[in-house]
């Protein structure tokens, strides 16, 4: 036999030994004690196995069988059965009781464990007469049961609350350091937008200058030739367009860069989610994309830059439309009341897609500047969305969605009760 698969432990082997050692007291010819011995000893090994596959009935079969057991025992173990000397064995079973059940059940089992020993009372009877002194015996051995029951029961229902306590501290430091972790997380996120924004800021300004000289040089020379050399005009026409483009990227760097000013106010943000929902729609007129709404009843209003959460929503959305490329999709907004790490009160704004999702190499980096799964992205949409919800003092997440696709979950705080939410802050 493979001890390890049994899994024996010390208690296990100290319950063994105390098993071996009634086996060579007397009666020591008796064959049917040792057998029965050999089944406490079997049933021992095995009770933890029998628990675990059977929870409920297991615990029932263990208390019955060692019942069993102790009653046989002292049948085989002395004249008259009730005044065998391995009366103490009826203590198994009942301590068994008060380890696996309440007080309620362990009462019961003492209750029918006792029964079982005193129905050795009846046959001696039919011989005998009870003294006072025998039922002063008896019923002091029956209390002691109930005694034993109730002080391992106490024990261990106290024990079992205790580790009720620790497994709840334990999920709370989980979390606090999880908390912790997500901090961390995000302030080096900022650290690395505000280096960022910063050379950002710089570098657009520093080409911004030389690119006006470009364009109107390029204006100036497709003014010039006309329509002498049409080529040459084609592309200074050319140069004029490409430069646009490089202005148009400069404003966004510009855009990221560049220190918020909100003008923060109590904001519906289920109205605000609709019309950033019919701006995205506009854009994808034919998109093939059904649109699930979930949003929370009587929703406190969140205090917000109207125009910027919108762009925030705004973004995601488009996002999701683009993600599904034109096929048939689902779009899942909602909105529900919620709280931060700081157990600050907010509103929690979920947007879903059933597009192929973020590749897992860009999830840790999707929020940071020039990170993108797009062909054509430059890869600051979504940096200039983080840096708009860091301003309201809101977060947002990239979480695992059940579509398959993307889902981003935005928190933003809800507005001040004292009427402060109009006040302006610069960032």
């Amino acid at each position: 036999m493979d001890l390890r698969k049994l899994r024996i432990g010390w208690i296990d082997v100290l319950w063994l030994a105390f098993l071996a050692g009634l086996a060579v007291l007397p009666p020591i010819d008796e064959i049917h004690k040792q057998l029965i011995l050999a089944g406490f000893g079997t049933l021992q090994l095995l009770e933890g196995r029998l628990v675990a596959w059977q929870p409920t009935r297991g615990r029932y079969y263990t208390v019955l069988l060692k019942t069993l057991l102790a009653t046989l025992l002292l049948a085989h173990t002395g004249g008259m059965a009730i005044n065998s000397i391995y009366y103490p064995i009826i203590f198994l079973p009942v301590m068994t009781a008060g380890m696996y059940f309440n007080l309620a059940g362990t009462l019961g089992w003492t209750a029918f464990a006792s029964a079982a020993y005193c129905s050795y009372l009846f046959p001696v009877l039919q011989e005998y007469k009870l003294t006072t002194e025998g039922e002063a015996t008896l019923a002091t051995r029956v209390l002691f049961f109930f005694l034993a029951g109730i002080l391992v029961n106490r024990f261990v229902q106290q024990n079992r609350r205790q580790m009720q306590r620790y497994q709840a501290l334990s999920e709370d430091l989980a979390e606090t350091n999880r908390q912790l972790r997500q901090a961390q997380a995000d302030a080096r996120r900022a650290e690395r937008l505000a280096a960022l924004g910063q050379l950002s800021a710089g570098l657009a300004h520093e080409i911004r200058n030389p690119l006006g000289v470009i364009k109107g040089s390029a204006e100036m020379l497709a003014k010039d030739l006309g329509n002498a050399t049409p080529v040459a005009a084609e592309l200074a026409g050319y140069i004029s367009t490409e430069v646009n483009r490089l202005n148009a990227l400069i404003a966004r760097f510009l855009d990221f860069a560049r220190p918020s000013r909100l003008d923060l106010g109590p904001v519906d943000v289920s109205a605000l989610l609709d019309r950033a929902l019919e701006s995205a729609r506009a854009q994808f007129p034919q998109a093939p994309v059904e649109v699930e709404k979930r949003y929370a009843a009587n929703l406190p209003p969140i205090r917000a830059d109207q125009q910027m959460v919108e762009r925030v929503f705004l973004n995601l959305i488009v996002n999701a439309f683009q993600a599904m490329d034109g096929k048939p999709g689902k779009l899942e907004l909602e909105i529900a009341e919620a709280s931060s790490a700081a157990e600050e009160p907010g509103v929690a704004i979920a947007v879903s897609d059933s597009g192929p999702g973020v590749p897992e190499e860009l999830r840790e980096q999707i929020f940071n500047p020039f990170v993108t799964s797009k062909k054509d992205g430059v890869g600051l949409g979504l940096a200039i969305v983080a840096k708009i919800v860091d301003d309201h003092r809101g977060t947002i997440r990239l979480e695992p969605s059940p579509e398959g696709g993307a889902r981003f979950r935005v928190f933003l705080p809800t507005a001040e009760p004292n009427g402060g939410d109009a006040a302006k802050r610069v960032e």
